[in-house]
């Protein structure tokens, strides 16, 4: 059996973590801990970014050094993985020597080489996201393509690294690994970039420019680029270049989280630095979406940014865990509102498995003297909840291994369900009135047993809880998928515990009633007599109603058949910053592979819906004549996605 090895970003150090930095990072918690669960050595990486020019700059705003500004926040981080139950293996800060290290040695082997070479650059960079640019990438003239904010036009001499020469090595790469991005969609967003030549990648940075980084080897009056710097911490933490052995154990195993944002620098920055040093890229690189406020990306400029704290705080830390990981589908993006918490909380925690885990406990300890029951003959009833509790055990397993927890924690919410269903068709407080024992053991024992396997199942995500969970009934919190796929573990006759309400139900009060208005004076009549509203003729709209729609240009970055329809396709769409999945009804007229590219024109502001139970957040706009089917489309490759039309 393969190891696992797991990475999160590591995370910039000019400024406090957040909903972002928290969902990455417990993600990465909980697959770890599934796959521990699995009996597999398992070793789960996260850590600090702190070089770089936005970290000298939060440091010189504060009046401190970059380093002081460093220590000072890195704590933040630690503290935080703490209070949200993150069970890390190692915690890698890139100004440590045993990272530095190893990126000065490969520098100048990659130097001795000629991959690295000197050259005058003259380009745009933008210091937020500490990239450089071509005219042709910006957008607006001289905006940032990633954070649209203004770029700086630079002219200096700098080091090179020769990325280019690893171009077709790369698309072919992607192409012939499946599981090298992850979705789907992304691996050809990733193509999609390489269509273009490759430039050099710029290494580098003049110290009389920026001083905080790590010196080149060969040139001391440079410091190293900080994306260079950084993700070669994903091999210096392992021992590449010090400890062989422990390097090769963990190495190509290898599982990179990310968000979207940074698709580009993991996935073409990275593997052809990789390949030039000689080492294979990393199993999966798997780019997940952002957490929305509304429509709009969480942001500390935008200031809707989600404290993890304030919510974990409000409502517990595995509630908080849950969400993020039951909401999320990995890829897409989601929104983030106090009321979507409250809802899947009371829904899923406290009216599912919360009221379910009372109900079974509960009824056993008053009827079983707070012991686990032996049971009569299993019904058929009995042995179908059993098989499908016991199937889904599996499938969790099965949606770990895939990265989509998200299906997974949907399956054990469904058996929970299902269970409370069996709890209502059984009545077991019907059978206790009428003194049947037999059947009530039968069935007070089969609720505990699903609460059993449910319960460990879910521990990876709520690990307090279930282990309170899992105590109640006498099982232990050390559990593997081994144990509980062996079915009917829970011993007649072991102590239980009564509980306590896991998960109590969140009450939002209402908001009082308004005070009645007084009842307005009447009113002089005005001099000026009101205009008589303009008549619409039958069939038009006013200028008013045209408005209210928002038409915005989309870019396809992704397509695939809706299964089971000959009329539908699931497109994955890029509208400025945001992605978006519409559903369509083009199959017919279009095949997936030809609409990757193309700028199309979508109605924005469209309320979500499903189609065969697909979520589709938009419509693309199509004209029609007779059996023909044509979309409305942009014919300008390098305009905008998300421009406003109208």
């Amino acid at each position: 059996m393969n190891p696992f090895y797991i990475t999160t970003p590591i995370y910039y150090v000019n400024d406090k973590p957040h909903i972002g930095h928290s969902y990455t990072t417990i993600l990465g918690d909980v697959l770890s801990r599934y796959h521990r669960m699995m009996e597999e050595d398992t070793w789960f990486l996260t850590g600090t970014d702190e070089h770089g020019q936005k970290v000298q700059k939060a440091a010189d705003e504060k009046g401190i050094s970059p380093i002081q500004q460093c220590d000072e926040t890195v704590v933040r981080y630690k503290e935080l993985w703490t209070r949200l139950g993150i069970k890390n293996d190692d915690f890698i800060r890139t100004t440590q020597e045993r990272h530095t290290k190893i990126v000065q040695k490969i520098l100048q082997d990659l130097y001795d080489r000629d991959l690295i070479y000197k050259a005058e650059y003259n380009g745009h960079y933008c210091v937020p996201c500490e990239r450089f640019f071509t005219e042709k990438d910006l957008v607006d003239g001289n905006l940032c393509p990633d954070c649209k904010r203004p770029t700086n036009t630079i002219v200096e001499s700098n080091y090179f690294f020769r990325m280019s020469k690893y171009q077709e090595w790369l698309i072919d790469y992607i192409q012939t690994h499946p599981d090298f991005i992850k979705p789907a969609f992304r691996a050809n967003e990733t193509l999609g970039f390489l269509k273009k030549p490759l430039e050099d990648l710029c290494i580098s940075r003049p110290k009389a420019r920026l001083s905080w980084g790590i010196e080149l080897p060969f040139d001391k009056d440079y410091v190293c680029y900080v994306w260079f710097d950084a993700l070669i911490n994903y091999i210096s933490a392992i021992g590449y270049g010090t400890n062989e052995e422990n390097f090769r154990k963990w190495w190509p195993e290898c599982h990179h989280l990310i968000g979207k944002d940074i698709l580009t620098t993991h996935t073409v920055y990275w593997p052809t630095m990789l390949k030039a040093i000689g080492i294979e890229p990393p199993k999966t690189i798997l780019a997940h979406g952002w957490w929305l406020s509304g429509r709009d990306k969480m942001s500390k400029s935008a200031g809707n940014v989600v404290n993890p704290m304030d919510m974990s705080d409000k409502y517990g830390v595995d509630a908080f865990r849950y969400y993020l990981l039951a909401e999320m589908t990995l890829g897409q993006d989601s929104g983030f509102t106090e009321e979507s918490f409250i809802n899947r909380y009371n829904s899923d925690l406290a009216n599912d498995l919360g009221n379910l885990a009372n109900r079974a406990i509960k009824m056993t300890v008053r009827n079983f003297d707070s012991k686990i029951p032996k049971p009569a003959k299993f019904e058929e009833l009995d042995m179908v909840l059993l098989n499908k509790a016991n199937l889904t055990v599996k499938t969790m397993g099965n949606a770990i291994r895939s990265l989509q927890p998200d299906k997974g924690l949907a399956e054990v919410m469904n058996v929970v369900r299902a269970t409370n269903r069996y709890m209502e068709q059984t009545a077991p407080w019907t059978l206790a009135k009428e003194g049947n024992l037999d059947r009530l053991a039968t069935v007070l024992y089969t609720a505990i047993e699903v609460l059993r396997m449910v319960g460990g199942v879910l521990l990876p995500v709520m690990p307090d809880k279930m282990k309170d969970l899992l105590a109640c009934i006498g099982v232990s919190d050390d559990c593997t998928f081994a144990d509980l796929e062996s079915g009917g573990n829970s011993t007649p006759g072991t102590p239980i515990k009564d509980i306590d309400a896991l998960f109590p139900r969140i009450v939002v009060e209402k908001a009082e009633a308004a005070p009645a208005a007084e009842k307005p004076k009447k009113q002089e009549k005005s001099v000026k007599e009101k205009k008589p509203a303009p008549v619409i003729p039958e069939g038009c709209i006013s200028i008013e109603d045209f408005f209210k729609t928002e038409l915005r240009t989309a870019k396809v970055i992704a397509a695939e058949p809706v299964p089971n329809t000959e009329k539908l396709l699931k497109l994955q769409v890029q509208v400025g910053e945001e992605q978006r999945q519409i559903v369509a009804g083009i199959a017919l007229f279009y095949k997936p592979e030809d609409l990757i590219g193309k700028l199309v024109v979508i109605v924005a502001n469209l309320a979500p819906a499903k189609l065969r139970g697909i979520e589709s957040n938009g419509m693309l706009l199509a004209a029609s004549a007779g059996d023909s089917l044509k979309l409305v489309t942009v014919d300008a490759p390098d305009f905008p996605s998300g421009a406003k039309i109208g």
